[in-house]
């Protein structure tokens, strides 16, 4: 049976970058090799660091186990957090 091992477009990133500095590669070849397209290779995240929300959340989560998001939602509104 045929499997194919999944590759994540991190490593990717991190695969290309090493093919063009070790190598000398052109981006198009390399977004070629890695069988990726060129414009996943360039993007940059623009999502804010959410790291202490996820941590206030878990902790949430942790207390009351039985709360659904909504609920766990409502509490940090108590708690003056705003979530866009």
């Amino acid at each position: 049976m045929w499997c194919q091992t999944l590759v994540t477009p991190v490593l990717k990133k991190e695969a290309a970058g090493y093919l063009q500095k070790q190598h000398g590669l052109s981006q198009r070849k390399v977004a070629r090799l890695v069988k990726s397209a060129s414009k996943v290779l360039h993007y940059r995240s623009k999502r804010a660091d959410d790291g202490a929300l996820r941590e206030r959340l878990r902790e949430l989560a942790g207390q009351r186990p039985r709360f659904g998001y909504l609920r766990v939602h409502v509490l940090l509104v108590r708690e003056g957090v705003t979530i866009m």
